[in-house]
């Protein structure tokens, strides 16, 4: 009985709380590369080598000016929900997803460099495994990025 009410007492304090962790200091571009992702399986990155198929995503792409393809990737980020922009900056963007349950949130990334691409990189704070979340996201909103306006 006790120990029910450990894990019920744990539940309760990640649903109040949540398991935001902290937000991370390697985020952001440098040298015109997103951070590398770390060795576990919880985040994508389409500047992962293309042989690494654990951590590979392909990048977004679009043809038109760069400010419309900006602009429809934020009106696709504001269809989701529990997402937080928390940096725009030139050709950088981060935002934030909170998961419903337990508030855990990953950090996504998008870079605009001078080409038609836009690199993306999402990454869990928290644990080690993120059962392909991550992975789904994108691909998510690689299909919503790509529907006809």
């Amino acid at each position: 009985m006790m120990k029910c009410m450990g894990v019920a007492g744990l539940l309760l304090l990640g649903v109040t709380f949540g398991c935001s962790g902290t937000v991370p200091d390697n985020l952001g571009v440098r040298d015109g590369r997103l951070s590398a992702c770390p060795d576990s399986p919880n985040c994508v990155s389409s500047q992962a080598q293309p042989e690494d198929e654990k951590h590979f995503i392909e990048p977004l792409t679009y043809t038109g000016p760069k400010a419309d393809a900006m602009k429809r990737l934020f009106g696709v980020l504001n269809t989701q929900e529990r997402v937080k922009i928390v940096q725009k900056s030139g050709d950088y963007l981060h935002v934030e997803f909170k998961t419903a349950l337990m508030r855990f949130v990953d950090d996504v990334e998008f870079y605009f460099p001078d080409e038609p691409v836009i690199h993306v990189r999402s990454a869990s704070r928290l644990g080690t495994s993120d059962l392909g979340v991550n992975r789904k996201r994108v691909e998510l909103l690689r299909s919503l990025f790509n529907e006809k306006p």
